[in-house]
């Protein structure tokens, strides 16, 4: 016997259940994990394009960007 379903019932077929898993999230943990995930893919992004432009030798060391462009800093950096 099928148990009653009433306006406040979700139903999940047991099919999806045992092929993909299910997760239930309140509307705000959704939000905040979503939120999360945009931002995993832009830093993703950001590390794949630097190491792209690090193959192709657009980037400089460290050492030489501080030599350039913070000369006070360069004199305490430690290499």
């Amino acid at each position: 016997m099928a148990n009653p379903v009433n306006k406040n019932s979700v139903v999940i077929p047991r099919e999806m259940v045992r092929k993909k898993g299910v997760a239930i999230l309140d509307l705000e943990e959704y939000k905040k994990f979503l939120k999360y995930q945009m931002e995993k893919e832009y830093i993703d992004k950001i590390v794949k394009e630097g190491l792209k432009e690090k193959k192709e030798g657009r980037t400089e060391s460290l050492e030489s960007f501080l030599k350039r462009e913070y000369p006070k800093l360069y004199e305490n950096y430690q290499y």
